[in-house]
């Protein structure tokens, strides 16, 4: 399996989970863009977007969820926070494993880069 997100949510790279259940697996972005920059992933490999179907609402709607609650466990629920999920190469998505940035901890500018 080469899909790096794949790896890490087997258990086959280390990566100290901040949050894991049945579906998902939450970790640390190693190139931060905020204080609090956290990667949703889930478990299934979905490529990106383009690859959903109707099957995967209730796996989109638990990662939203998950974001939820780790932004009040990061203590940046109250201030904000954005999530983002990049789409494609032309959209900013460099692992084509479907992800969430939640990304917090500082005023944030209106477009990321």
């Amino acid at each position: 399996m080469s899909c790096i997100f794949c790896q890490i949510a087997n258990g086959d790279i280390f990566t100290e989970f901040l949050y894991e259940d049945d579906k998902v697996v939450a970790f640390r972005d190693l190139h931060p863009q905020a204080p609090t920059h956290v990667l949703i992933v889930p478990k299934k490999h979905i490529e990106s977007m383009v690859e959903l179907n109707a099957k995967d609402i209730p796996l989109t709607g638990h990662m939203l969820d998950v974001a939820r609650r780790l932004a009040e466990k990061e203590g940046i629920a109250q201030g904000g926070y954005r999530l983002v999920i990049n789409t494609g190469p032309d959209g900013g998505q460099v692992v084509m494993h479907l992800h969430l940035h939640l990304i917090g901890g500082r005023v944030l500018p209106e477009q990321m880069k």
